[in-house]
């Protein structure tokens, strides 16, 4: 696996434009989004199709990532609801460059590339949240960078855990993950799966997470702690 970054988005809050603003309100009522719902793996769309749509994840999530000539897999980013991918078209991209997949059951809206460009320059509030939105991500893509650089796995881990369960956000004490594999963090953070493994073991031990029956695993608070070592 490849080294890469996290840039799982937030939802509207997040973004850096007002929280009242309801995007999936904007879309949902501008007769331009068409809804699919996708089985967990199932390839929403493959490295080199072509670029002909906007999507927006309405429930569920979506792993993006890249496969190298010679077979590796670099994951790019697990993005939640309220989050904008495959937009790139919008700049004038023709083909994919990664790849699109659902994480456990999921819903996504498509929305054609000259649909949501008209969109964009109908709906100044949508603009804006879009634009601030846009903005956001490349900073989180900085931000991944830099941990990347800097940090070792055992903190890259942390904080992609705490990104994935959205922590700190709302003073929620615990938050579910979405069901991702081993292997899909180990190709979030640059590493191996069984040094994902090691790390969950040892975040468990210390009470940070929990696995459940229903949530494959919880992550406490107390995890925000490894980011400050």
């Amino acid at each position: 696996m490849t080294h890469s970054t996290t840039a799982d988005a937030p939802a509207e809050a997040r973004a850096g434009a007002s929280p009242r603003f309801d995007a999936l309100s904007a879309l949902d009522s501008s007769g331009m989004a068409t809804a699919r719902t996708c089985v967990s793996g199932e390839t929403i769309y493959a490295q080199g199709d072509a670029c002909e749509h906007v999507m927006y994840v309405r429930t569920g999530n979506v792993k993006l990532s890249v496969v190298s000539n010679d077979g590796r897999e670099a994951v790019v980013a697990v993005l939640g609801p309220g989050n904008f991918f495959g937009d790139a078209c919008l700049g004038g991209q023709q083909v994919r460059t990664g790849s699109a997949a659902a994480v456990g059951p999921t819903e996504i809206l498509l929305i054609a590339t000259e649909d949501m460009a008209e969109l964009l320059r109908q709906n100044r509030d949508l603009s804006r949240w879009f634009i601030s939105h846009v903005i956001s991500r490349i900073v989180r893509v900085e931000e991944d960078l830099l941990d990347q650089l800097l940090n070792p796995a055992e903190k890259r881990l942390a904080r992609a855990l705490l990104r994935l369960a959205r922590q700190g956000e709302a003073g929620a004490r615990k938050r579910s993950l979405p069901h991702v594999s081993q292997e899909t963090l180990a190709g979030m953070i640059g590493t191996t799966r069984s040094r994902v493994n090691f790390f969950l073991n040892k975040f468990k031990r210390s009470g940070f997470i929990a696995y459940g029956s229903e949530a494959p695993i919880t992550i406490n608070k107390s995890l925000l702690s490894i980011m400050r070592h």
